[in-house]
């Protein structure tokens, strides 16, 4: 009647922590900036930043999400604008 008792613990999952890209966005507002993206990133990295400390995860991840895309597309404008600029330089 008196026999051992055995007690589990289940250790939860941490939850992801959404990425915010701060670092990758400061890059893009400095180097990379066509039509304010990089900008426009920057500001969406720092809203995805909040949230996280906010404690508001899904929140955190759309603006994270949101910041990438910018960043990607800010990186490809960027870098496809500096490249025809050298061969406009070199064909002239």
């Amino acid at each position: 009647a008196f026999g051992p008792t055995i007690t589990s613990f289940v250790q939860p999952q941490p939850a992801p922590n959404p990425q915010d890209f701060v670092l990758w966005s400061f890059f893009n507002t400095m180097f990379c900036n066509p039509f304010c993206l990089g900008f426009i990133a920057l500001i969406f990295s720092i809203k995805s930043r909040d949230r996280k400390i906010a404690h508001d995860p899904a929140a955190a991840g759309s603006y994270g999400r949101t910041a990438k895309h910018l960043n990607i597309a800010a990186f490809c404008l960027g870098t496809a604008g500096t490249i025809i600029c050298v061969v406009m330089l070199v064909v002239y």
